[in-house]
């Protein structure tokens, strides 16, 4: 049965960002295994098809906390999420330590959505200043007038972080501009219009399908990586 208190469309969104990025994680683990031999990390193509998906996931992020404290901020369901977020965030570390030390993920989307949670909450009800905020960072950042070497630099000894690469990073610049995105399309009803059309509201097992991948999106994001690279493994 589905949940009437969700906006069934932002799941089915979200369940597409997810299957979009398990098939990203196949394709890196097919390059990490040698299956085939491409450089995904350069390859034209893979770097759109990850920007695409990791576009799609923030925002998402943009629009749900929008949604979620609109009228106000809920602290209660703020400080759970985090919580969640926050146990997530240090297994993907410590796995990806284990398995990549040179190249270890320290902030990945998960540690930014942990993070941009709490940094966006001032402008949950400002759309317009929440888009101006997002073009002027996200262009400001690729004219290399706004970035965050600084603090990588500054953090890079003591957490003894990379000093060149990381398997996977979001910077939080330009990245929060997405989720900044997020929040105005929620604020001024722009999901509505996107959300409502028949394409994310129509009754089908496809729907229903992809709208199960979005209500579990942190556990399929979780679990995934571990079982392809088990299946690599057994298959090597």
């Amino acid at each position: 049965m589905r949940n009437t208190k969700r906006i069934i469309g932002i799941d089915i969104f979200r369940g597409w960002a997810i299957l979009l990025m398990v098939i990203f994680h196949f394709s890196y683990d097919i390059y990490y295994f040698k299956i085939i031999d491409f450089q995904i990390q350069t390859n034209t193509f893979f770097i759109w098809f990850r920007f695409l998906i990791v576009s799609m996931f923030l925002v998402a992020v943009g629009i749900s906390l929008q949604l979620a404290h609109q009228q106000k901020i809920n602290w209660s369901s703020l400080k759970k999420r985090a919580l969640y977020l926050g146990i997530a965030s240090l297994l993907v570390s410590i796995s990806s330590y284990i398995i990549f030390p040179n190249s270890w993920i320290y902030f990945g989307i998960l540690h930014f959505i942990l993070i941009a949670s709490f940094v966006v909450l001032p402008l949950l009800n400002h759309p317009y200043l929440s888009l101006t905020f997002a073009v002027t960072s996200f262009i400001a950042f690729h004219l290399n007038i706004l970035n965050m070497h600084w603090l990588f630099n500054l953090l890079v000894s003591p957490l003894h972080l990379p000093p060149r690469i990381s398997v996977d990073v979001v910077r939080f610049v330009p990245w929060i501009s997405f989720v900044l995105i997020g929040i105005s399309m929620g604020s001024l009803g722009w999901h509505q219009k996107i959300f409502n059309t028949h394409f994310f509201n129509k009754r089908d097992k496809i729907n229903d399908f992809f709208s199960f991948l979005g209500q579990h999106s942190l556990l399929i994001y979780m679990v995934h990586q571990p079982l392809l690279f088990a299946m690599f493994l057994l298959l090597k």
